[in-house]
């Protein structure tokens, strides 16, 4: 049952995260004065274009989902009192 619980917070605040990445990566796109609507696989938007949006991107989405994800960790072991079975299989194999 508890791997089912770790799943399903898992999933929810993956896509927390990616909504909360996508709304960070607009407002920072926005305010650096750039075009929201560029696509970075076009190839007639200009490189450096293209590459400071996908390290923005992808910055904010690793943030966001290392965030959302010890929340839900720590929501889970709040709650059953101990973490996560994956969580505690790496804790015990760096102990070990």
């Amino acid at each position: 049952m508890g791997g089912m619980v770790w799943k399903a917070l898992a999933a929810g605040a993956a896509v927390v995260a990616g909504l909360v990445a996508n709304k960070s990566v607009t407002a920072i796109w926005s305010k650096a004065g750039k075009d929201e609507n560029v696509d970075p696989q076009n190839p007639n938007t200009p490189l450096g274009e293209a590459l400071a949006l996908a390290a923005v991107s992808a910055s904010a989405a690793a943030v966001a989902r290392t965030f959302f994800t010890r929340k839900a960790a720590q929501y889970y072991a709040n709650s059953a009192g101990h973490l996560p079975e994956p969580m505690r299989k790496k804790e015990e194999e760096a102990q070990a």
